[in-house]
């Protein structure tokens, strides 16, 4: 007997085996953390169960967080997908796109931790920019350019910018060529033929854009601690769940923080992606061909 007519008598076919490890595999990496988070974030050292939610929001020092968090997030996701937007229609048109979009995926692969060092040796106090800037006599004294709020930024453009990059690339490639075309030859100018007619179908992946590389800079740590001022304008919210578990032993109040970082970014997203239907409604693009 063979073994396509075995699984079949047990009731499994080649689609339930090839589904099944993938929903093993999100409940074992994904629901399952998830869930006992949750479950102990309601169990604290002291109080009752929601005593960690009550500590975080009953201490400034803490809520606090979640503004500077978005301060840094919100501003660096709009500045990503706006600068995004003309060099994916610029580079689209190029022959050599593969080259250019594998130099652009270099800061992705050298990593957070990478590109940190990278500016610490660029824009210290001692660093190259700052050695210029003395020697030419354009400064009388070194330029602050990290440990603040601006160097986290930076860091945080170099390293999401090629991440929103590709996904813009990927929607403005899916866009029927034909469509802008027809435009133009119905007298549509180019800013006439981007608002209305690459904005709305861009619209649906845009928001999708938005909504990842704002989780993507929402969870800054490294570039916080390395670029950033931990004790001032870019304490965000990871630093305070690292000190509550590595530092006060209280994995409780890390999984009520860790869990409210969730809410947020859960909020942010449901809200990009129901305000792209107030834009466009239909498909995110349409195919080539």
């Amino acid at each position: 007997m063979s073994l396509r007519r075995r699984l079949r008598e047990r009731g499994l076919d080649a689609v339930t085996l090839l589904v099944l490890p993938g929903v093993v595999f999100v409940l074992a990496l994904f629901i399952y953390p998830f869930l006992y988070g949750l479950v102990l974030s309601f169990t604290p050292k002291e109080g009752g169960w929601l005593a960690n939610y009550q500590k975080f929001f009953s201490d400034p020092f803490l809520y606090d967080t979640i503004y500077l968090t978005l301060q840094i997030a919100v501003p660096v996701t709009l500045l990503n997908t706006v600068l995004s937007v003309p060099v994916a229609l610029r580079v689209r048109l190029l022959k050599r796109q593969r080259l250019l979009t594998t130099i652009l995926v270099i800061p992705i692969t050298l990593g957070t931790v990478m590109v940190a060092e990278g500016l610490l040796t660029y824009l210290g106090p001692r660093g190259w920019l700052n050695r210029f800037l003395l020697e030419v006599g354009i400064a009388d004294s070194p330029v602050r350019l990290i440990h603040n709020y601006w160097g986290v930024m930076l860091s945080l453009v170099i390293n999401g910018f090629p991440f929103t990059f590709l996904l813009t690339l990927s929607y403005v490639s899916g866009i029927d060529p034909s469509l802008e075309q027809a435009g133009a030859m119905l007298g549509a100018r180019a800013r006439q033929r981007f608002f209305r007619i690459l904005l709305p179908l861009l619209a649906p992946g845009l928001a999708i854009t938005l909504a990842l590389s704002f989780v993507q800079a929402f969870t800054v740590f490294p570039s916080a601690v390395l670029l950033g001022a931990p004790a001032g304008p870019t304490r965000v919210i990871s630093i305070v769940a690292y000190q509550a578990a590595f530092e006060q032993y209280d994995y409780s109040l890390a999984s009520a923080i860790a869990m409210l970082m969730a809410g947020v970014q859960v909020i942010i997203i449901v809200a990009l992606l129901g305000a792209r239907t107030l834009v466009f409604r239909g498909p995110a693009s349409t195919g080539k061909g």
